[in-house]
């Protein structure tokens, strides 16, 4: 029959009929499962299909540089200097130990104490902790998707066919596939929660919004290839409470979100994501704030106050961070989320980056290649940990008890905890930083100088 047709009509049809399988297949395997919360086990097999072909990627990259007598690989490890987790005045003692075998006590000042500064500075400039934070993490083997180390070369012409294969796989079939779907789970979301927010409040509209957020979040999940590994979901956030969680990526919304239900914190925007936000607060209680107000700290604190003392509506979604951080550590937590003397949910993220790196370094890629390069990696995997819940204790003031819930995060996801504030990744290091260090330097000799006075 299909020889009978003109050409034109012939690809018409051919086309026509592509679209209908294609949207078939999507419906039955994709969209129909998100709606219901249930899988069937593709993504995982996709993902054992993948390592394998990483082992041997690996291996071939390893026995040809090998074979060439270039050097191997090192695994990256998180710094370059052996550093000890000593004390100000224990490091100063030991250098005057060193240079004069005096004791620390003995006199207010010498001039030996200015190599501990100048070691601290040297350090910091060869292996700072916080730039290293805000670029891609090192992966210790090829992942066929590029080519940032020097081992990573042309190696067989068998690895460089895989490799152009793989592009074409991803930017040919994923990347179409995946728009779709983002394109279908976002107009669901806007069509879905703006019906849902014409009905009067209670139990239905609550229902609705709830499965239709649910829904949407799913399917925009399933167009990354989001493969999700969910602990301890008993203590997953509860209402009147506020979820907390490390920041690697926006994504990590979806990631949260897909598994449960919360209400959102954040600025409003224009554009296509003021649309979606002002569809999804017409069915759920989001807390949006506008430019002008983000900056007023009483005025944000007082809003989800007022949110968290009303049990009966939706746990925030936080990231005190406040910025993305590489999946490598976990950053000082802002106080205010910790001040209004709720209960808070620690949630800690965890990314796999061989699959596919969810880091958004927003100082170097917009938000449109940000998620272009997402919707052409193999997959995103990850791992996420709802842990206990945890109060506000009475002799914490909020540092201390943001500090608490940053380091049980850290321990959980196998992440760095650090002190700095992700604020660096954009600003200079503020002055109180420098005066701590003089502080303790100065503690230290007026502490001796007083101590040898009164005896």
């Amino acid at each position: 029959m299909f020889l009978l047709l003109p050409f034109d009509s012939l690809v018409v049809n051919l086309l026509g009929i592509s679209i209908t399988v294609l949207f078939t297949l999507l419906l039955v395997f994709i969209i129909v499962p998100a709606i219901f919360g249930v899988s069937f086990g593709i993504r995982k097999v996709y993902m054992k299909t993948l390592l394998k072909i990483f082992q041997w990627a690996t291996l071939r990259i390893e026995r040809g540089a090998k074979e060439k007598n270039h050097p191997l690989y090192k695994p990256y490890v998180n710094g370059i200097i052996a550093k000890e987790p000593t004390s100000l005045e224990e490091e100063i003692k030991e250098i005057r130990r060193s240079g004069s075998g005096k004791a620390l006590d003995a006199p207010e000042f010498e001039l030996s104490d200015i190599f501990y500064f100048c070691r601290k500075g040297i350090e910091t400039i060869m292996d700072d902790e916080v730039t290293k934070r805000f670029s891609a993490e090192e992966l210790e083997s090829w992942n066929l998707l590029s080519r940032t180390n020097y081992n990573f070369q042309y190696i067989s012409l068998r690895l460089t066919v895989l490799w152009g294969l793989g592009v074409l796989i991803r930017y040919c079939f994923l990347l179409p596939l995946r728009i779709a779907l983002a394109f279908t789970g976002i107009s669901l979301l806007v069509t879905g929660t703006t019906v849902v927010g014409y009905l009067p409040n209670g139990r239905c509209k609550e229902f609705l919004s709830k499965h239709v957020h649910l829904m949407c979040y799913r399917i925009c999940v399933r167009a990354l290839t989001a493969i999700i590994t969910y602990h301890d979901r008993e203590n997953r956030p509860r209402n009147g409470g506020i979820c907390v969680a490390n920041h690697t990526s926006p994504i990590d919304v979806i990631i949260l979100a897909s598994d449960g239900y919360y209400a959102m914190v954040g600025q409003v925007h224009g554009g296509l994501m003021g649309v979606i936000q002002r569809a999804m607060v017409k069915a759920c209680p989001h807390v949006w704030f506008e430019r002008s107000e983000v900056k007023d700290r009483h005025l944000v604190a007082k809003r989800l106050t007022e949110h968290v003392q009303d049990k009966s509506k939706l746990p925030i979604l936080i990231f005190p961070e406040g910025t993305c951080i590489n999946n490598t550590s976990v950053m000082m937590f802002k106080k205010g989320s910790f001040e209004i003397g709720a209960t808070v949910y620690p949630v800690a993220i965890k990314y796999d980056p061989q699959f596919g790196d969810a880091f958004w370094n927003s100082s170097k890629y917009g938000m449109v290649t940000y998620l272009l390069r997402m919707m052409t990696s193999w997959a995103i995997v990850c791992s996420v940990w709802y842990l206990p819940p945890m109060t506000r204790q009475p002799e914490e003031d909020a540092v201390q008890f943001a500090n608490r819930v940053k380091s049980a995060i850290a321990r959980q996801g196998g992440l760095v905890d650090l002190l700095w504030d992700g604020g660096l990744k954009r600003e200079k290091v503020k002055d109180a930083f420098k005066e701590e260090q003089q502080k303790l330097y100065s503690k230290m000799i007026v502490g001796n100088h007083e101590d040898r006075s009164r005896s």
